[in-house]
């Protein structure tokens, strides 16, 4: 199934690691891939530990919005690889899976901000089509992020809309270390 956390507000992310933090308890197989993020956050070191492979980075340090055109183009190119490197993950699980017929194991995959690629066009759109029209065998995917586009609010089997009615950012206070990331 596709499962999309999509909104203004805290915790599309949050709902994301704590799902792929079930499926690790599980025995479950997560591939998590963090588009436009480069602060290593809390959540992620723990996952890792526990047997999750995450992918994630872009070119510079820069919003997109703030990007000049090569940090563009080696965010586009740092995405698409690890799009495809996560997919391929994916199928080897599954063929591992299929191997073992009583395996009560299933894969999740986590597109972390694959909305926000998506819409800046930092990613392959046809690939991120393609798999959500024809999603992977055994494959549970999750997309985050705001303004979903109209084939993820069309495809997806959950979706969860964030609502911001309050924000300690809008009285001038920063992200907090442990909490925000």
């Amino acid at each position: 199934m596709i499962h999309l956390y999509c909104g203004e507000g805290k915790g599309k992310t949050t709902a994301a690691m704590g799902l792929a933090l079930r499926a690790l308890g599980n025995g479950w197989h997560v591939v998590i891939v963090q588009f436009l993020k480069s602060r290593l956050s809390g959540e992620i070191a723990s996952l890792e530990r526990l047997g999750a492979v995450v992918l994630r980075g872009k070119g510079g340090q820069h919003f997109v919005k703030d990007m000049d055109e090569q940090e563009r183009q080696e965010t586009k190119s740092l995405c698409c690889k690890n799009l495809e490197k996560a997919l391929s993950l994916c199928a080897s699980y599954a063929a591992e899976t299929s191997a073992e017929p009583d395996s009560a194991s299933g894969i999740l995959l986590v597109l972390d901000e694959i909305c926000a690629a998506y819409e800046k066009q930092m990613i392959d759109r046809a690939a991120v089509d393609a798999l959500l029209l024809a999603p992977l065998p055994g494959v549970e995917l999750v997309l985050t992020g705001r303004n979903p586009a109209p084939v993820f609010l069309s495809e997806a089997d959950y979706i969860t809309e964030m609502k911001k009615i309050r924000h300690p950012f809008d009285s001038g206070i920063h992200a907090r270390r442990g909490v925000e990331f």
